[in-house]
């Protein structure tokens, strides 16, 4: 198995979303901008916490998007072959649920 996820030539799960995603992040990279737009002019704290609080939202949800077709196509795939591929899959996967929920 390949460590360079980069190189990998399967198909992810989410590349049936993907515009959908690329739109996500493109309102997400608006509310970062936003944000900092809000410290540069020295807006009220508690609004600016609002916000950070709007942005960690969108990123999660992206976060549990990503992770759901992950689980979806990745791990549903390479547990149909068995083996060793499902077992990485799904030791990634348990790694990835933790990083997320720390």
């Amino acid at each position: 198995m390949s460590t360079d996820h980069a190189t990998d030539h399967a198909v992810h799960g989410y590349i049936t979303d993907k515009d959908k995603y690329l739109n996500r992040m493109r309102r997400i990279e608006g509310q970062a901008r936003g944000i900092h737009k809000m410290v540069e002019d020295e807006k009220y704290c508690i609004d600016i916490l609002t916000q950070i609080s709007a942005l960690t939202s969108a990123l999660e949800a992206v976060a549990l998007g990503l992770l759901d077709d992950h689980l979806r196509h990745c791990v549903v795939d390479a547990a149909k072959l068995g083996g060793a591929e499902a077992d990485a899959k799904i030791t990634e996967a348990t790694a990835a649920i933790a990083r997320l929920v720390r």
